[in-house]
């Protein structure tokens, strides 16, 4: 079996006795880690190798963004997707297993979702249109998870509020139609969806400026992972699963942590 997380960590180094202590109370296998904020060189090693996860695939940027894929088996070489115009930190690629995963950190997308208003937005929807290009032309039976802060909450039941969200970038009509045109040019599976149907609400992310996230409930769920068709019956059943508990930890980062067992 293979465990596997992501997690929007905001910054590493800063965090990374909390991503110990995940590691250590959920048994993750692969973590897929996004907003690394910090250089190759400066990526904390040691503390993965002393948390059992040793084997490492490292993008990162000076003070922002960075990604970073941590397992505990050995790592063979993926196909690094170059989809950022702005030639950004936001994806590292990894085989663990014979299974590929691509781990994205995909732009916020500014405040106004307009195109030409916003460069910001409209980097977005670039970002999106090259990797459904690129998922558009792969085969589907590769086993391949795609892993990440997608910065999208899909589903009515994804936000707090549809009705208001829907004004508010990460729940546009336009961004919801964008996501489902990547998830339909790979034919994946929303693996923590599928597994926790609508109209259950789930959430991801939760804003800092609520003194207490659970009494404001106004969360999102950003972060995802699904598999290619090739993948999706090795999905273990009932096993995606929403870490909000890590939330609740001293400065612990906006998001939680996501993860779902592979039976590989």
């Amino acid at each position: 079996m293979l465990r596997i997380a992501t997690w929007n960590i905001n910054s590493v180094r800063l965090r990374v006795d909390q991503v110990a202590r995940f590691v250590a109370e959920s048994g993750t296998d692969v973590l897929c880690l996004q907003e690394i904020k910090c250089l190759e060189d400066q990526f904390p090693r040691a503390a993965f190798e002393a948390m059992g996860l040793p084997h490492l695939k490292i993008g990162g940027q000076k003070g922002w963004h960075g990604v970073a894929i941590a397992s505990r088996k050995p790592i063979a070489e993926a196909p690094r997707l170059d989809v950022c115009r702005e030639g950004h930190a936001r994806c590292v690629a990894a085989d663990v297993d014979g299974v590929e995963i691509q781990n994205f950190y995909i732009p916020a997308g500014g405040d106004v979702a307009d195109r030409k208003l916003n460069p910001k937005f409209d980097h977005k929807m670039d970002f999106y249109e090259r990797l459904t290009a690129e998922m558009a032309g792969r085969d589907q039976q590769r086993p391949l998870v795609l892993a990440g802060d997608f910065n999208i909450a899909p589903g009515e039941n994804d936000v707090w509020n549809h009705r208001y969200m829907s004004k508010i970038v990460s729940h546009t009509p336009l961004e919801v139609e964008t996501l489902r045109r990547l998830q339909a040019a790979g034919g994946f599976a929303d693996v923590v969806r599928d597994q926790i149907p609508e109209p259950v609400k789930l959430a991801s992310w939760w804003s800092y400026r609520a003194a207490d996230f659970r009494k404001s409930n106004r969360g999102l769920r950003l972060d995802h992972l699904w598999t290619s068709p090739g993948l999706t019956p090795a999905v273990v059943p009932a096993s995606a699963r929403i870490h909000d508990t890590v939330r609740e930890w001293t400065q612990p980062s906006d998001h939680a942590p996501v993860t779902m067992d592979l039976d590989v």
